[in-house]
């Protein structure tokens, strides 16, 4: 597939980058700064400014798929779905946050009182972009949360998938590493199980 990629030097943008180039996709890598793109096969680095709506769906026409992995805090969600909708592009996947996943129904996890103050603001931001996602009435979205812990580390293949329920493993911990969680992305990209849906991953 050709897709376009925004936020590809990012920590889990490189992953996904890294994913989708060791699967023989042709990605459109997309950042502010180019040179802190991994050079792969079948990468083609492009800078662009994430609050430039029109240069960002010019990027993204012609791509079977465009993924977005960028901060919430630092970007716009009109700015960044209204360019997946310009562009025409058939799927638009997103990075999304684990924040707004259930820990009871109607209770989202940053919601909770242990919820770090210091993630708050980009949790919350999260979860209102989630939220304009499901108020489009046309665009082929997927948001896809991660664990509470996501950070560097093996890529094993081995991870649960879930819906917007916050779930943990046996021994009660949240975690998932960037690079399983590229696989759950990228796997969803090439077999589609969640069109306009929200769904999670963890060990």
């Amino acid at each position: 597939m050709k897709v376009a990629l925004l936020g590809a030097s990012g920590m889990i943008g490189s992953r996904i980058l890294a994913e989708l180039s060791s699967r023989g996709h042709q990605v459109t890598a997309l950042a502010r700064d180019t040179a802190k793109i991994a050079p792969l096969p079948g990468v083609t680095a492009k800078a662009v400014d994430a609050f430039d709506g029109k240069a960002l769906a010019a990027a993204y026409a012609g791509h079977d798929a465009a993924i977005s992995s960028v901060h919430y805090l630092a970007s716009d969600a009109d700015t960044l779905i209204g360019a997946a909708k310009a562009s025409g592009v058939p799927r638009y996947l997103v990075v999304g946050g684990a924040g707004s996943l259930e820990v009871a129904p109607g209770v989202r996890l940053f919601d909770t009182p242990q919820f770090p103050a210091i993630y708050l603001g980009e949790a919350k931001a999260g979860g209102a972009f989630l939220d304009k996602l499901k108020a489009e009435p046309t665009l082929n979205w997927t948001f896809l949360s991660p664990a509470a812990l996501i950070q560097p580390g093996e890529r094993t293949g081995r991870f649960r998938l879930g819906g917007d329920q916050f779930f943990v493993d046996a021994a009660g911990n949240s975690a998932i590493s960037a690079e399983d969680y590229a696989i759950a992305l990228v796997d969803e990209l090439e077999t589609p199980k969640h069109s306009r849906k929200r769904f999670s991953v963890a060990y």
